[in-house]
């Protein structure tokens, strides 16, 4: 009996938990197909940056940038560049984790506009420091052939 009211108890709380009800909807709509391939905390790269990489080089480029401290270095992601292309957002200096959610704002027949939010992830309890980061993510989609823009959203 004690076992019955103690899984009641249990699933209420399980169901009824603040962290599983906060979710983050994006501004724009969700973009076909994209992918997260790789993603760290630290890339070297002070600033807010966004890129779209269309080549081999230009990739193993900015993982010579981001590997300049690490031994052994991150190792670079395969990608088929005949197919897709590579989306780069680095954060810049974060206090605390924070992730982005990329939408799609607009689509026309030479351009697509994609948002970048910047959220929080969740924490586990209270903490007062907060350590600094500079977080990169790379995300593959398929090739398009459009311009790619990017716009910050800030929250």
């Amino acid at each position: 009996m004690i076992i019955k009211y103690f899984f009641l108890i249990a699933l209420t709380c399980l169901l009824s938990c603040k962290a599983q009800k906060e979710g983050h909807s994006p501004v724009g709509e969700e973009i076909e197909n994209m992918k997260l391939v790789a993603n760290d905390s630290f890339s070297n790269i002070e600033e807010y940056q966004t890129l779209v990489i269309k080549d081999e080089k230009s990739l193993r480029k900015f993982y010579s940038t981001i590997n300049k401290t690490r031994k052994p270095g991150l190792p670079v992601p395969i990608v088929d560049f005949s197919k897709e292309i590579v989306l780069l957002v680095c954060l810049g200096e974060q206090k605390g984790k924070n992730k982005p959610v990329l939408s799609k704002l607009k689509e026309t027949d030479n351009e697509f506009v994609i948002a970048v939010e910047t959220v929080k992830e969740q924490q586990q309890g209270e903490k007062s420091v907060q350590a600094v980061y500079f977080p990169f993510y790379l995300y593959k989609m398929p090739l398009v052939d459009k311009i790619i823009t990017f716009q910050n959203i800030d929250n």
